[in-house]
């Protein structure tokens, strides 16, 4: 079995842009609505793996709020990244705009982590 994650987000082409900028990541398949302004599904991989799909929300939501209750509805755990640079990179992109809920640290199971809400309103725990 594989299981992959598919986010429903506001502002999804930017959306792609900042997750492609924050993980290296590539636009492996891609169908936009008819005047080319949204996602309807997009699917990004890091060395031709897939990591997460990104989909325009049909309801727009209010991240502020999100931000504001620290809502976690669902984390997604963005871990081995190589180094302490990658995982400051990904820090630096994610939370332009976003929510840290916890700054960079260091903790018995990894010595440089971080866990962010990003301006979409999706949560990530990032790490070597």
């Amino acid at each position: 079995m594989k299981c992959h994650a598919q986010v429903y987000v506001n502002n999804s082409m930017e959306a792609v842009e900042t997750y492609c900028r924050a993980f290296g990541a590539k636009i492996r398949f891609e169908i936009k609505n008819a005047d080319k302004t949204e996602y309807e599904h997009c699917e990004l991989s890091v060395n031709d793996e897939l990591i997460l799909a990104v989909s325009e929300t049909s309801e727009p939501y209010d991240v502020s709020a999100i931000h504001q209750m620290k809502l976690q509805t669902m984390t997604f755990n963005a871990y081995e990244l190589g180094s302490v640079e990658a995982v400051k990179n990904v820090y630096d992109v994610l939370s332009e705009g976003g929510l840290v809920l916890e700054a960079i640290h260091e903790v018995p199971w990894s010595k440089c982590c971080a866990t962010v809400i990003d301006k979409y309103g999706v949560c990530w725990w990032i790490a070597i």
